[in-house]
């Protein structure tokens, strides 16, 4: 038996497709960048690795929630431009400024820290300056802008600060339509015209989440930034599968049967006997459960592929451990049981998990906790 069939549990990640994915999603905004977003370990795949495959295939630009990630790809020597965007007051804005990364700027507060980092460190801090255009989380609001602009400006012709960027995020990219799409891409398209009569000449523009840049071309500006549409899941479920989209998901969650055993009529399974047999039956033990990011609402209600066979989780879904009904069929201990992937064998998909337990698929992923290992199947990378 190899490494990998030994593994209580793995999640492979198909980095052939990632690449494949990212340059589908760069022919869907063709006169754009594509940033690809690499935040939370690339979605719990892996953000090294993906990051490097994304670059291979075309990406121009890395993004990231928390400065912190976006040092540790500096760390893993990887280059080119890397923006990141989620700050809080004492962040290591010197340490980010030094290492070349452009830093979101949302209010005078940041601004004044990432001035007084760039000073200290004698180089210009790149800084893209983020509108809070409806969406209500991040951002400057409009009535703020023009007092955030023209520091911004000022500090620019001290030579402190380039302003690389102009940036907002969308509340409702997913549901084409939704009048708060267009509502704000005209509040951007005013706040950017504002920036650039005020003197700010930046590189990029950007408002284009993954459903934006797959259903909304008016919205692609400069650059657009792919996260799980990257990863070979519809951001836009109702819209469209991955498949109708050109994706492929990229992750496959797998774990080894642990045993299998005959139990009588009427016997409880799990804790809280909310599954008992309905007749002399075989369960199978899967060695994974909520430590690995298993959702304990998957309980009784999501699929798995065991034997061939598409089967429910049987009872509620522990620390470490959930238990399928086998129907009786002779599966063997060391067997495979597959949680989700692409599809190819029959699998279900982490959609179909989403929908089991009332989320979205990119929780399903990226809940994935560490104790599972990440095993990342390279592929050739093609050309981009």
């Amino acid at each position: 038996m190899n490494e990998t069939a030994s593994l209580r549990a793995r999640a492979e990640i198909d980095l052939a497709a990632l690449r494949a994915n990212v340059r589908a999603l760069r022919a869907r905004a063709a006169g754009a960048q594509l940033m690809a977003v690499v935040k939370a370990d690339a979605y719990g795949h892996g953000a090294v690795p993906c990051a490097r495959a994304a670059l291979e295939a075309g990406a121009t630009w890395l993004g990231t929630a928390t400065p912190q990630e976006a040092l540790a790809l500096r760390a893993a020597g990887i280059g080119g431009r890397v923006m990141c965007w989620l700050w809080t007051p004492g962040g290591p804005w010197r340490e980010a400024v030094e290492a070349d990364i452009d830093v979101s700027v949302s209010g005078m507060w940041a601004l004044r820290e990432v001035l007084a980092a760039a000073t200290e460190a004698g180089i210009p801090a790149r800084i893209q300056l983020k509108a809070d255009t409806g969406l209500g989380r991040n951002g400057c609001q409009p009535a703020d802008w023009p007092e955030l602009v023209a520091a911004a400006r000022t500090a620019e012709d001290a030579g402190t600060i380039r302003i690389t960027g102009l940036w907002s995020h969308f509340a409702c990219a997913d549901e084409p339509g939704h009048p708060s799409v267009a509502a704000q891409l005209n509040v951007f398209r005013d706040m950017v015209a504002y920036a650039e009569k005020q003197g700010v000449d930046p590189e990029v523009r950007h408002m284009a989440n993954s459903p934006a840049a797959l259903t909304i071309p008016e919205a692609h500006f400069d650059l657009v930034r792919t996260g799980i549409a990257m990863y070979g899941i519809s951001p836009s479920p109702e819209l469209g599968t991955p498949a109708d989209f050109g994706l492929r998901p990229v992750m496959t969650l797998v774990a080894s049967v642990a045993l299998v055993k005959q139990v009588p009529t009427g016997h409880g399974v799990s804790y809280g006997h909310h599954y008992t047999t309905s007749g002399e039956t075989t369960l199978g033990l899967v060695p994974v459960g909520y430590a690995d990011g298993i959702p304990r609402h998957a309980s009784g209600r999501a699929p798995v592929l065991v034997g061939g066979v598409r089967r429910r989780i049987a009872g509620r879904v522990a620390m470490d451990q959930f238990v399928v009904d086998l129907d009786g069929d002779g599966v063997e201990v060391g067997s495979e049981a597959v949680l989700f992937g692409p599809g190819d064998r029959g699998e279900p998909s982490a959609e179909d998990w989403a929908q089991a337990c009332d989320t979205i698929a990119y929780e399903i992923v990226t809940r994935i906790s560490t104790r599972v290992p990440r095993v990342h199947l390279h592929g050739t990378p093609a050309e981009s």
